[in-house]
């Protein structure tokens, strides 16, 4: 069901950008829209991976330097037959973590210090598999095609908007104000979409993360520790072109108005909840949760 959600929202971003262009310049419009998605879309697919980790200061580590990550990295892409991706982790005290590359076999999954100090074995197994379960479902490769998308959108728009204030009236329509109101609402309408592609895939990931270890509850646990710490700061360098990458929001913690609409995560009530009716499918003792019993109480 997720998956046909991505498809049909990203099928609706693809309307936008090619009804932005067709307004602006007829058939010539929309070719030029499309190329410019093209592009960008093709730089994001071979060097998004290098630029996020250079942003965040990630070191790769090898068995030595990191002995039990990499063995429970080892296992989970033993288990689900996968290529072994790079590890890298991220000296910052905020504990978080996430996956990136433009297929399996160019993957590499990230955390920081903090994750690994705050995590037992079993939580961080957890997250991993929630990372490669995003590696596995070609996450990265369908995020950074909304966000190309969505980034055209909203560069288009801004072309509208400065034509409609300095009076343009060569395109199509010519309506200024129509223009105006399309320039403000289409990219609203882009991030909306957007984030509900990342919300779907976080789903799907949780769900995979379930189905590889068998234990819903060790993801369960983490996201409630995650979320609970991730109150108290952000991981260094975050932005909102990247938040959408990480398992847990960097920007939870900040109160925003239109919240629900605008979340790159679902809430961590929601993904617990589900993880808690996989339980019952994978016939997970409901007893072995005692954290979750308690954040509900």
């Amino acid at each position: 069901m997720e998956q046909i959600k991505t498809f049909l929202l990203l099928g609706s971003l693809s309307v936008l950008l090619v009804f932005l262009g067709g307004y602006l310049g007829g058939t010539g419009g929309m070719v030029i829209a499309l190329v410019m998605a093209g592009a960008m879309n093709f730089y994001a697919y071979y060097f998004s991976d290098t630029m996020i980790l250079k942003h965040y200061n990630a070191q790769e580590v090898d068995p030595r330097e990191a002995p039990v990550l990499y063995r429970v990295v080892e296992r989970l892409v033993e288990r689900a037959d996968m290529p072994m991706p790079r590890v890298y982790i991220i000296h910052d005290h905020i504990p978080n973590a996430f996956a990136t590359g433009r297929n399996p076999e160019h993957a590499a999954v990230a955390i920081t210090t903090g994750l690994l100090e705050l995590l037992n074995k079993d939580e961080i197994e957890g997250v991993m598999a929630h990372e490669l379960s995003h590696v596995e479902h070609r996450d990265i490769l369908v995020a950074t095609i909304a966000a190309t998308i969505a980034g055209a959108i909203a560069f288009i728009a801004n072309m509208m908007q400065f034509g409609a204030m300095f009076g343009n009236r060569d395109n199509r329509g010519g309506n200024p104000i129509l223009m105006l109101i399309m320039a403000i609402l289409l990219p609203i309408a882009a991030s909306i979409i957007q984030m509900t592609i990342s919300r779907s895939r976080e789903f799907m990931a949780d769900e995979g993360a379930a189905r590889l270890t068998g234990h819903p509850e060790h993801l369960q646990n983490a996201l409630i520790k995650l979320s609970n710490y991730n109150t108290r700061g952000e991981v260094q360098g975050a932005t909102p072109e990247n938040a959408h990458m990480f398992i847990i929001s960097p920007f939870d913690g900040k109160k925003i108005s239109f919240a629900n609409l605008f979340r790159t995560h679902p809430t961590t009530e929601q993904r617990l909840e589900r993880l808690e009716m996989l339980k019952n499918e994978l016939n997970t003792p409901r007893k072995q949760n005692k954290l979750y019993d308690r954040h509900y109480r």
